[in-house]
């Protein structure tokens, strides 16, 4: 059973009391967004094998969003961080790296926090 963090209370939920949003960090497309843009958006996921980052709702705790980290393969959690934050934080990376020392991530330093 997948347990996750929760961020806001520290409560270790069990996946039953977690709501799955979908893919963490994507960019949302505004109104001048064009037509192949929002379709993207809407439809195109990594769905990677391996490291990925996700969106998930403490729905029967403090209801609040947050985001997580975890192997979709061996289902290895490596934390659990605020919904606001745009990039994982630098103990969620050296985790990940420490685990998959091949990992590399999907924005650069200049964009994220964690590098």
């Amino acid at each position: 059973m997948l347990i996750l963090t929760c961020p806001y209370c520290g409560v270790n939920a069990e996946e039953t009391e977690l709501h799955p949003g979908g893919e963490a960090h994507l960019a949302r497309i505004g109104p001048n967004g064009t037509d192949d843009e929002f379709e993207a958006y809407l439809f195109a996921r990594k769905n990677a094998k391996g490291v990925h980052f996700e969106r998930w709702r403490h729905a029967y705790g403090c209801g609040k969003w947050f985001l997580a980290a975890r192997c979709t393969a061996t289902l290895q959690v490596f934390g659990t961080y605020r919904a606001q934050t745009p990039h994982p934080p630098a103990d969620i990376v050296e985790a990940i790296r420490k685990a998959r020392p091949d990992w590399t991530p999907d924005w650069t330093p200049a964009e994220g926090t964690a590098e």
